[in-house]
Parts: structure tokens; sequence; C-alpha cells
């Protein structure tokens, strides 16, 4: 199985100014099993330690954080000689030792030399402090401007056409040969629906890979999406940790309205901001929901014209979100059906995990104030901003892009669809199956 990570985890280890890596991602994303190929790979040994069984290491790490120390107790734990440059220093799910996570600041500053690479599920969450009540574990400090920082996400499009046995396919597709791709379109098309379904999550990846049983893949969707809700309790308190669920049950039935802005009152009868707003935290933090917020005009930066009140929630991966719904595997082979469910929630999904996962932008979209006017996405570029519409069919209607274009004086934006690639002069068309291709490797100038 290829993963695009393993060539940026390559780059960090020959970067002059490694610092100790911190590898962040929701649980069962891949990162453990893309650390310790990465070792496999580039070194000649790993000194592996899992805080989450070993609790002799967590106490290890209680006490004095002198590199030296910790090095020759990791030595002694892994039977390896760790300390050495050929041999990599993984800290597994680090979130459950804090003094871990501090002790990466003294590795940055008085042992450069010694490659470290630490992952953690949740991470995101224990560093916020959202513990439950009466845990006298000290709150994480983090080692600000020690580490460095790579997320991971599920597999992209191009990963899972590799995974599958089509790695021509994956190659061509990011090569970005425009012709080329158009003349198998219809073959991209028919494996996109499949990925639509089957999603990036690796286990599900590699169960279709296996088996081509849509079943035995929903199978795992399905533990996947219980494994997440039992983790809702870990970190917090029983009430926050009931808003998370039902905020987490309600995304599907957010995503399937035509205007897909987070709306409270459809979580819970009654509910308000200020009483989901930690839930909803916590469901960015754990890397389960992707957040797309408002602007409210086109100019740069977007940051300085978000709406704080208006947003979008997506899940980590399109597959879940199939499986959330309760998609059924018939939606396959029901031609074009497949794109146009839940009023196209799955495409603007697709899209959302794959701009996530080129982790170049920040996607967030655009809706007018009085009308129902609305650009899917807007992310800056290269210093211009750049208007996304995703059309689930081969519609190449863009009225609402035409108008956001002319609103901010725009000269041109980019569509989403099913038909294939055709440059205007105020629009791109680019196929769905290549919205992996966003942001660098699409010319907009063309």
């Amino acid at each position: 199985m290829r993963r695009n990570v393993l060539d940026q985890l390559v780059q960090w280890k020959q970067r002059s100014t490694r610092k100790p890596l911190l590898v962040q991602g929701a649980r069962q994303v891949g990162k453990t099993w893309a650390i310790k190929e990465f070792a496999r790979r580039e070194f000649d040994d790993m000194a592996y330690v899992d805080f989450l069984t070993d609790e002799d290491m967590k106490a290890v790490f209680d006490g004095s954080l002198n590199p030296e120390r910790l090095l020759e107790a990791i030595s002694l734990r892994t039977n390896t000689d760790a300390g050495e440059p050929n041999v990599l220093v993984v800290l597994d799910e680090i979130q459950e030792c804090p003094r871990a996570l501090s002790s990466l600041k003294t590795f940055c500053e008085r042992r450069p030399d010694v490659p470290i690479v630490a992952a953690g599920s949740l991470l995101g969450v224990a560093l916020h402090g959202r513990r439950r009540p009466g845990d006298d574990e000290p709150r994480i400090s983090f080692p600000v401007g020690k580490v460095d920082f790579l997320t991971m996400y599920p597999m992209t499009f191009e990963e899972y056409l590799d995974a599958v046995g089509e790695s021509r396919m994956a190659r061509a597709l990011s090569e970005a040969n425009m012709s080329l791709l158009d003349a198998f379109s219809e073959r991209f098309t028919d494996h996109l629906r499949r990925y639509y379904f089957v999603g990036g999550m690796p286990e599900a990846v590699r169960t279709y890979a296996e088996t081509h049983d849509y079943s035995a893949v929903r199978d795992v969707q399905t533990n996947l999406l219980t494994a997440y809700e039992l983790d809702f309790s870990k970190y917090t308190n029983p009430q926050v940790s009931e808003r998370i669920r039902y905020v987490w049950q309600s995304l599907p039935s957010q995503l399937a309205r035509e205007n897909k802005k987070f709306i409270y009152s459809a979580v819970r009868p009654g509910a308000r901001a200020r009483g989901y707003e930690e839930a909803i935290q916590w469901l960015v933090d754990a890397g389960l929901a992707l957040r797309v917020r408002r602007i409210t005009k086109a100019g740069l930066p977007l940051s300085g014209y978000e709406d704080p009140s208006a947003f979008k929630l997506y899940l980590l991966d399109t597959g879940l979100l199939g499986a959330a719904s309760g998609l059924d595997a018939s939606t396959i082979v029901a031609g074009s059906r497949l794109f146009t469910e839940f009023k196209g929630a799955l495409a603007e999904n697709y899209v959302c995990q794959a701009l996530n996962a080129s982790d170049k932008v920040t996607p967030r979209y655009w809706s007018a104030e009085n009308s129902t006017g609305e650009v899917d996405f807007v992310y800056e570029w290269k210093g211009q901003i750049v208007p996304v519409e995703v059309k689930a069919e081969q519609n190449l209607r863009s009225k609402s892009l035409r108008a956001f274009l002319d609103r901010f004086h725009l000269e041109r934006g980019i569509r989403l669809s099913l038909s294939g690639f055709e440059s205007q002069p105020w629009v791109t068309n680019v196929p769905l199956y290549a919205a992996g291709l966003l942001p660098d490797r699409i010319d907009m100038t063309e």
C-alpha cells in the first residue's frame, strides 16, 4: 500500500534543520503503519514505544527528561541502539504520556541529531485539555517551536487507485495528463463511484482490494464508527460526551439538506451554539469532522472575512459518511445515482476531504446574505482567491460561481463536475475524479 505521506517523511529525514516530528491524525488513518514502513525503508532499526500499552515506559518519563537517560531506557526496553543516527525512535500514542511530549523540547535542544517521530490519536483533544473530571494527570506542556508537524488524513482517491491494483491510473492522475485522463474518463469515474462507497480509511480500502465485497467493507466502516463513538467519553465529561454524540449523529442529515450550513436545532430541539461549541470543537480536534467556515467577502486574507457564526461540518471520510447515512451498496451500480445522493453531499464531502489532504490550503465557503447564492469552497493560492463550485453530475450551469466572480471582480473559478476538462475564459472545468489535483496541479492561467 503506497501512501504519499512516506515522501513527506523522507523529506523530513533529509532536512538539515530537522526537529522531532509530531504526526497527527484521526484514529485508524494509518499513522503507525506509515511510520513503521518509513523506518523499514529508511533506517537500519526502529526503537518503538507504545504509551497506550507500556506503563513501564510512561513511568520512565515521569523522572528526569535528560535525553541521555531517556535514550538509555528506550534502548534497554526495545533492545536497540536508540540515539544512533540509523535508528528511528518512535513514540506512539504520545498523548497518553504528557511528559513524553514535553521531552521533545529537550531532544530538540540537546540531541537534535536523534531522529524522533511521535504520533498520537486524539492528540488535538488532549492538547486542549479536554479530560475527564477528576483526572489528576498534568496538563500537557507543548514544546512550542521545538517540533515539526505532519498531519495524516484518510487515503486519497489517487492512493486508493494504487491500493486496488490500478497503479497506472494512479500515476496518470498524479501526472495530470489532461488529454490522457479525458480519454479514460469513464474508467476513472467508475472507480470514483466505488471510492465514494469505500472511502479512504486504510482498513476499508484493504478489505475491498482483497475481497471486492462491499458488505465486508461496510462492516469495517460500521466498526470504525462504533469505535469513534466509544472514544467520545475518553477526554470529556458525560454531558459533553452526550452532546458530541448528538452532533456526530446529526452530520449525515445536516449534509443531506440543500443548504449544508450547520444548524444547531437539527442536532436537538432547542439546541444553541453556546451549549454545543465544545462538542463541535472536540470532533474537529479529534480529526473526525472537517469544519469549513463561511466568508462574507472575497478579500485577502480570507481569514479576515470569516463569519464566526456560520460553518459547515463534513466527515473525515466520504465512505464513513455513506456508512453513517445507511447508503446501500446497490447505488454503486445505479449509474450516476450515487453522485447525486443526499443532494450531492458525497461529492462535496469528497472534495473537502481532497482539499484538506493536500495540506496546502484551508477551504472556506461563501454564501450571499439575502439570496440563495453560494460557492461551495473558496481558498487562497499564490496570492489569488480561488472559488470552487461542486456539481455532482454533468451540470455545467454555474450561476452562483459567475455571480461570485462578478461581485468580487475575480477573473476565474473552478467547477468540479462529471464533465471533462474544459477551459473557458472565466472558469476551468475539472472532472470530479481529478479534485486531488487542486490546488497546485491545475493551471488557472490557461
